[in-house]
């Protein structure tokens, strides 16, 4: 039971995290509006060679069982269940013991598991002999990441899982499981090697290991885990980016810049979605540096700017992208938009100018007639005494005259 618990402590920072990152997630999912991307850079498809968007499989969710009663052991042992992250969510339980504690992998190594997978209902999904992955890395789901560090060389398992740290609200396709299942997995842990150093990792093998974890995070996204996302996306940066102590040649450079820029893009885009829009912004530009001409760079940046409250960069960058691409309707839509947002916060701006400082116009207009009056008053006045002067002579004469 002591080494129970101190599994238990090892794994209660991830809970944390993991709990962070789906709050953040299920609270910025609908942050930008479906039409965020134009037509030929669809934000369902944010690269080319990208599988089409998960979509949910089932009516409803499932509803939850006793794992233990409908899971029954295998091999007949009843061992006690560890409480993965202490709120139930996640549980794992001992089916034949492995060859010890000090035979656990450790993160970043590449593991290989004998796996199969069902529905609480004993329904299988999924039988996979050998799968093969980097640990820590979020290449399988949530519970496979976070329990197999727990489990000795040789052990098997078996492994009860919320539909949090499994397929979700969202369920999957492939393998078919509905949406918010729960999930009972099966696992022995066959393997654990060191990852292979990088700079001594022939070109062509580096290109395939950045593709696969850009793809995970292609999956990442369209699941809606942005924070994810961005992870995979920076692990495959990271491969990109390693120097290489073999020779490569020209093509070999130029296929590892074009997963560089996909990932940059992508991230970009998974940045936007979190509302993360300094690191976007970054994203953007490092991906400009590599290729000045990149429509999606361009059309994000200008995204970025825009929400910045950069309306005049953000007009320009769009301006270029739509040169490159004048027939792209998204490109002018987005433009558009912006041109008109961009033209009301201008008239808005000289209206309270006008009403802080007051309108010359108004003043003049109100002076002029001032100024008639007072020439009008002045006039009067002159007359008068004129007239007042000369009564005043004719009298003088009249009584001189009498005199």
């Amino acid at each position: 039971r002591g080494l129970l618990m101190t599994d238990r402590e090892e794994i209660m920072e991830s809970d944390s995290h993991d709990n962070a990152q789906s709050a953040k997630k299920n609270s910025k999912t609908s942050l930008l509006d479906s039409g965020e991307d134009f037509e030929v850079l669809d934000e369902e498809d944010i690269d080319d060679d990208e599988p089409p968007p998960l979509e949910d499989v089932g009516e409803g969710k499932v509803q939850p069982t006793n794992p233990e009663n409908t899971n029954p052991d295998p091999t007949g042992q009843v061992d006690e269940w560890l409480d993965v992250l202490g709120n139930g969510q996640l549980k794992k339980k001992v089916l034949k013991e492995g060859e010890g504690r000090d035979s656990r992998p450790q993160k970043g190594q590449n593991v290989k598991i004998r796996l199969k997978t069902s529905l609480v209902d004993g329904t299988v999904v999924e039988e996979k002999p050998d799968l093969a992955f980097t640990l820590g890395d979020g290449d399988v789901i949530q519970a496979l990441d976070l329990t197999v560090q727990l489990m000795a060389m040789g052990e098997e398992a078996l492994i009860q899982t919320d539909a949090k740290y499994a397929y979700g609200a969202r369920g999957s396709l492939e393998p078919a499981v509905p949406a918010n299942a729960e999930l009972s997995l099966e696992v022995k842990l066959l393997e654990a090697t060191d990852a292979p150093d990088l700079e001594l990792l022939p070109p062509a093998e580096k290109i395939a290991l950045a593709s696969q974890k850009r793809e995970r995070g292609n999956a990442h996204y369209q699941r809606g885990d942005y924070a994810f996302a961005v992870n995979s996306y920076s692990i495959a940066l990271q491969i990109t980016e390693s120097s290489s102590k073999v020779d490569i040649t020209p093509e070999e450079e130029e296929g590892l810049l074009d997963v560089k820029v996909k990932c940059l893009n992508n991230m970009a885009a998974s940045q936007l979605k979190l509302d993360h829009y300094d690191a976007a912004l970054k994203s953007c530009v490092s991906a400009l540096q590599h290729q000045p001409d990149n429509i999606k760079a361009l059309f994000r940046m200008g995204k970025v700017l825009a929400l910045q409250g950069e309306y005049t960069e953000a007009i320009q960058t769009l301006r270029k992208a739509l040169k490159l691409e004048p027939s792209n309707k998204t490109i002018h839509a987005e433009l558009s938009k912006l041109v008109k947002k961009h033209s009301e916060q201008r008239g808005a701006e000289q209206a309270m100018y006008k009403k802080m400082l007051g309108n010359p116009s108004d003043n003049s207009s109100t002076q002029k007639p001032r100024a008639k009056s007072s020439w009008g008053l002045s006039w009067k006045w002159l007359f008068g005494a004129t007239a007042v002067a000369i009564g005043g002579v004719a009298l003088s004469v009249v009584i001189a005259a009498r005199n």
